[in-house]
């Protein structure tokens, strides 16, 4: 017990700092995405410049931060004593540089990183052996939570992706002050959330059951299909092309060719474009989550920063989108499962979508969500976008 109320003292300071944090990464980045969509034609052909530029300044003076996640994964399990707190402004300004200059990448890697080292920071300062590791899992949650606002699904998240079946719950009251304070903090300061009612829901009877176990294969394939591809893509990268500074440069210069000629940019950024698409019954193509997947995965595996959840909810919402009309189902609702299912597959976790689609599309949708992300889940084989995770 007084392990656990220190963890909540500490736990509610951090999570106050970590949303600030994320309100001002995400303000700045929400502009950025903004300024790139008004001249695209003029910043897309710089891609390969600014990733040149991004990959010298780490490779001379970020030693150490090019881990990303992967150093929040290793100090996760106690394979690395500390994560260096440069790696905060190293990712914020790395990820707002992809973003302007076109690059097909997300925003949740960084909020989880700014989390993880501050609060793994003070973790070591509190005296205990497992402080550290539970303040990092406490960090992780503060971050996701105040980027996207979700804090049940941000805890959730926290708690269950640094090993595949198995929850820290001697995290899960520090995680969750910390994400409500998180949460809390970045929308005072101006970070909004994103939600869309699900207005029609079908009925439950043996046909949706069948309907669902179709969309969570598809949605479980599409998130195994990106893991597998983005871990190709980095492997023959970084074999066919090692210096980080080369590589960046020229599979940026390819990537703002391709960026270009498919519609002028609609692929770029985030990837909410074709979220809002898909949820409002916009424009849709049925190649689009493929598309967006491919490069995606070519994006990080170069060597931008960002993060991966974002462009699967784009995804995921696209390929509902697109198998909406196949099932007979309505088509905000597919698309709302769509960006919980592939997520939840590509990142090997169970909890946090279904809480997802609940805390953005509403609670009624979480039986659905559910069912749809258990098959996903089922049939990702195991695979993880976060090569440090481990399985219990």
């Amino acid at each position: 017990m007084k392990k656990t109320l220190i963890l909540l003292l500490a736990a509610i300071p951090a999570g106050i700092a970590v949303g600030a944090l994320d309100a001002l990464f995400g303000r700045v980045l929400l502009y950025i995405g903004a300024v790139r969509d008004a001249h695209v034609v003029w910043l897309v052909p710089f891609l390969g410049v600014a990733g040149a530029a991004m990959a010298w300044a780490y490779k001379h003076y970020g030693a150490g931060c090019e881990g990303g996640m992967g150093m929040v994964f290793a100090a996760g399990h106690g394979e690395r004593k500390e994560i260096p707190l440069r790696l905060v402004p190293f990712v914020m300004c790395a990820t707002w540089l992809t973003h302007l200059f076109g690059g097909s990448a997300g925003r949740e890697g960084v909020a989880v990183q700014l989390g993880a080292a501050v609060s793994h920071r003070a973790g070591r300062r509190l005296g205990f052996e497992d402080a550290p590791r539970l303040m990092l899992v406490t960090g992780m949650a503060a971050g996701f939570a105040g980027l996207f606002r979700t804090p049940f699904a941000a805890t959730a998240f926290a708690l269950e992706v640094l090993t595949a079946g198995r929850f820290e719950y001697r995290a899960l009251l520090p995680a969750m002050a910390a994400s409500l304070c998180a949460n809390t903090t970045s929308g005072l300061l101006g970070l909004e959330k994103f939600t869309f009612a699900v207005a029609e829901f079908p009925g439950w009877d043996a046909a949706l059951l069948i309907k669902l176990a179709a969309l969570g294969l598809a949605f479980g394939l599409a998130g195994a299909a990106f893991t597998y591809l983005l871990k190709k893509c980095k492997k023959e990268a970084q074999a066919r092309l090692k210096e980080p500074v080369l590589r960046i440069f020229v599979m940026g210069v390819g990537l703002s060719v391709l960026l270009l000629a498919l519609w002028k940019g609609r692929c770029c950024g985030l990837g909410t474009n074709l979220i809002n698409a898909a949820l409002g019954g916009g424009t849709v193509y049925a190649w689009d989550w493929a598309l967006k997947l491919v490069l995606t995965a070519l994006t990080l595996s170069a060597g931008y920063q960002g993060g991966e959840v974002t462009p699967l909810f784009s995804i995921g919402a696209s390929l509902g989108a697109a198998l909406a009309g196949v099932l007979g189902l309505p088509l905000g609702f597919t698309a709302a499962l769509g960006c919980a299912a592939v997520f939840g597959s590509a990142t090997n976790t169970l909890i946090a979508p279904a809480l997802i689609a609940a805390e953005v599309f509403g609670w009624a949708c979480a039986p659905y969500a559910l069912a749809a992300c258990a098959i996903a889940y089922a049939v990702n084989g195991g695979r993880s976008i976060y090569a440090g995770q481990r399985r219990a």
